[in-house]
């Protein structure tokens, strides 16, 4: 029989999932997929695969040892439209689902950066929102989630606040694992730094890339080019400031955005909208409203 995963946090995209999925692995009993992102449900080519592909991710894991995976596509519709089909004809039984969302221009940003050190995008983050409406698409929380709601039922998908797991982040983590049935106590490790966001902005090329990451050549660098020349380099290829979107076209997200959000807000009982996202997540761990599935119906 086909080993599946216990549990899957499913987005969204730039909301702290890697770190979610990196601590849980690091709890006994419970196992994470590598890769990290199969997106086997989402992807056309990774679908494709087959389910024993899909399989041999977990095939190794002990019996009574919970498993995930982490794939933030399954949250990135329009793109991948055929995700939560591809589910209900896998699992035999709902799977527990993990939702992280964040201040959802926060996040946008964030994905900008993202895309930007990729090479999928070139062009100015105003200019970026016009032409790629995946920036704002998968900032609409209730767009993306309503259809895991109506489908699995809201006890299958656990809301989490990218704002509460950074304040609390033991607490939250202990909620998740309540979720997905880990019985024992986990404990988060924190990291010993985290990494600077100037190398988060680093463009991508494999060529320069594989020079830098190499250690012995790293230390001939520092030997024998001055400081201030490698400083001058480094300027050509990284992002040197956190962009920021004009006025006007934050007064149109908000437009767009906010009606999305105040349907997440209605699920979770709370009063939501772009400008108090944040604050408000940062103090709640949310859970959905006992109407949720009328109201998402």
């Amino acid at each position: 029989m086909t080993r599946l995963p216990d549990f899957i946090i499913i987005g969204a995209m730039k909301c702290a999932t890697s770190t979610l999925h990196d601590q849980l692995a690091r709890q006994p009993g419970l196992f994470m997929s590598t890769p990290k992102e199969p997106n086997f449900f989402s992807d056309d080519e990774q679908w494709g695969r087959g389910l024993d592909w899909y399989g041999s991710l977990f095939e190794a894991v002990p019996g009574d040892t919970l498993c995930g995976e982490s794939s933030t596509h399954y949250t990135k519709l329009p793109t991948y439209p055929d995700t939560i089909h591809r589910m209900q004809e896998t699992f035999p039984r709902p799977v527990k689902l993990i939702y992280i969302m964040r201040d959802p221009i926060e996040r946008l940003i964030s994905q900008y950066i993202h895309e930007w050190t990729q090479r999928v995008i070139s062009e100015p983050i105003d200019d970026a929102i016009r032409s790629h409406p995946q920036l704002v698409q998968y900032s609409r929380y209730a767009l993306q989630i309503a259809p895991y709601l109506e489908t699995f039922g809201p006890e299958a998908v656990l809301p989490v606040f990218f704002e509460r797991l950074l304040a609390a982040p033991q607490e939250e983590l202990e909620r998740v694992c309540r979720f997905i049935g880990y019985r024992d106590r986990p404990s988060w490790c924190a990291k010993d730094a985290q990494k600077n966001a100037s190398s988060q902005r680093r463009r991508s090329n494999p060529v320069r890339d594989a020079i830098l990451d190499a250690p012995i050549l790293a230390a001939l660098r520092r030997r024998l080019i001055p400081r201030s020349w490698r400083a001058r380099l480094r300027r050509l290829w990284v992002m040197q400031d956190r962009p920021t979107i004009s006025a006007p076209q934050c007064r149109r997200l908000r437009g767009v955005l906010d009606e999305d959000i105040a349907q997440l807000g209605d699920w979770l009982g709370l009063e939501l909208s772009c400008d108090n996202f944040a604050s408000i997540a940062e103090q709640t761990s949310p859970q959905w409203r006992k109407i949720v599935k009328e109201r998402v119906a």
